[in-house]
């Protein structure tokens, strides 16, 4: 399994999400609490989401941290061969 190019637009999503986190707990309580008129009782909170994750998206210095990141992963997948969701799977150590 090789390093997806596609891995770095996930790289960002993933760290924009850790870094809208806030936001992110705010839509999904509304979601949970609104059941299936979520889509108008939770603009406020998709809203909110949207522009925080936007603002990294459009972040030239977050695109430049998550694709030094994104090499660095790949730089050790050409190394190792193994991807990096293997590498950082602990094994047991004793059963």
């Amino acid at each position: 399994m090789a390093l997806d190019p596609a891995d770095q637009p996930k790289i960002m999503r993933e760290k924009a999400k850790e870094r809208c986190s806030e936001q992110v707990q705010d839509f999904t309580k509304c979601c949970k609490n609104s059941g299936v008129l979520m889509v108008v009782k939770c603009q406020k909170e998709n809203s909110a989401l949207k522009e925080c994750l936007t603002a990294y998206y459009n972040d030239p210095a977050f695109y430049e941290e998550c694709k030094m990141e994104y090499l660095k992963e790949r730089e050790e997948f050409r190394k190792t061969g193994i991807p990096t969701k293997k590498r950082l799977q602990r094994v047991p150590t004793s059963m």
